[in-house]
């Protein structure tokens, strides 16, 4: 399956998610207002911290060696069951973290005590959703991609009508609820879809465990926690600083505004994700390499321009839908947000390499020295032009991370 197939079938897949983003999107608009939203941000980057901690950061490298492994069930089957085994440690290691602490993190991640019963319960379903990705993880690997976006699909749909009610009886709390519990309930569908499946059964989930394999592993756990702790470190520290520095009413417009951006630009990262890392972990040579990445550029370039120019000049529809007019103040962050993303889809074509090859230094380098350059810009334009200054920092940030990548990835495509 190549690139334009895999982007029509997660085109599918992202129109279901979208369309159930925006039902629960509007129902927080309606029913929770700016700040709330503000608060869910908070949650949700705190939320990915965790996650990330508890899957051991391993995934990318079980889709990545999946896919190479790819003549070699033996070695498969011994990648899954380390695997599994790293996951089910730390899952559990992390969920007891979270029920013991709940108290001190419910003041630290919400300023208040009262939601120590959302971080309890994120503990009891912390395992499952680690399994959970897990298994998704193999598929991908496996390049079942429409079984993989066919589960997506169905789990969308479950956070659609389960959200949304939630939102509407208990408000606030009730999507913090659905936010820990969503994911993790879908592992039950995923067992069922699974059960006649040739590869993944219990039996091979439980060969030996391999010390060299959990090695190779280790590299992308430390890649993939370093980006997954930065980055939302970074959010969290500017949501704080927008919230304390402006107001919170201003900390949720940025929220939407990021939100927004996630919706639309997820047909191409989850193109991306479901082709591109297993395709260049399968490809040994740096000719092949550049035909890849050139035939990436040739189809996501004019579809990312055409997608980011519809959401501009469609601004105030997509207000329309997704928000109230309480919110209308963030249409001032689109121009500027909008170019951002264009550079950051174009420099994560390159910066797929890093994850495909297990360029594990060069990675976490990256990863720091941007995480802190967009706080640093974020500080410095809000404090010069308000709260359109985020905007700014967005694309300044991308802009040179995108040239940086051009720069250090060069060695690693031409002889």
């Amino acid at each position: 399956m190549n690139l334009a197939k895999t982007s029509l079938l997660s085109f599918v897949s992202t129109v279901v998610k979208l369309l159930s983003g925006l039902v629960i999107n509007k129902a927080i608009a309606l029913f929770i207002g700016p700040t709330g939203l503000a608060l869910i941000g908070q949650f949700q980057n705190s939320q990915a911290m965790v996650r990330t901690i508890a899957q051991g950061g391993i995934n990318n490298g079980v889709t990545k060696y999946t896919a190479e492994f790819n003549d070699d069930n033996s070695a498969r089957f011994s990648l899954w069951s380390t695997s599994l085994k790293i996951t089910i440690f730390l899952s559990i290691t992390m969920s007891l973290l979270l029920i013991l602490a709940a108290k001190p993190l419910s003041v630290y991640v919400f300023n208040s005590d009262d939601y120590q019963y959302v971080l309890t319960l994120f503990g009891f379903t912390l395992v499952l959703f680690s399994v959970n990705q897990l298994l998704l993880s193999i598929l991908n690997g496996l390049k079942e991609i429409k079984r993989f976006i066919f589960v997506n699909i169905i789990q969308s749909i479950y956070s659609l009508v389960f959200t949304t009610l939630l939102i509407v009886f208990w408000k606030l709390d009730g999507a913090l609820i659905a936010l820990v519990t969503n994911q993790s309930v879908i592992l039950l569908f995923l067992i069922y879809n699974l059960r006649k499946h040739k590869l993944i059964n219990v039996k091979n989930l439980l060969a030996p465990f391999d010390k060299i394999l959990a090695i190779k592993l280790s590299k992308y756990s430390l890649m993939t926690l370093f980006s997954a702790l930065i980055t939302p470190a970074s959010y969290l520290f500017i949501r704080n600083f927008i919230g304390e520095n402006l107001s919170w009413q201003d900390a949720g417009y940025w929220q939407a505004m990021m939100y927004i951006s996630t919706m639309y630009l997820m047909v191409i990262t989850t193109a991306l994700s479901t082709y591109y890392l297993p395709r260049l972990s399968e490809i040994k040579e740096k000719a092949e390499l550049r035909s890849e990445l050139v035939s990436g550029y040739k189809i996501i370039t004019p579809i990312l321009l055409v997608v980011t120019l519809s959401v501009f000049f469609l601004k105030d529809v997509a207000l329309w839908l997704l928000f109230t007019e309480e919110f209308r103040p963030m249409l001032q962050l689109f121009k500027w947000q909008l170019v951002g993303d264009f550079f950051k889809i174009l420099s994560w074509l390159l910066a797929y390499l890093m994850l495909a090859k297990a360029m594990t230094k060069l990675f976490i380098i990256t990863e720091i020295v941007f995480g802190i350059l967009f706080v640093a810009f974020s500080i410095l334009f809000v404090n010069v032009f308000g709260l359109v200054g985020i905007s700014y920092a967005f694309a300044c940030n991308y802009a040179v991370y995108f040239l940086t990548m051009i720069v250090v990835m060069r060695k690693h495509i031409y002889d």
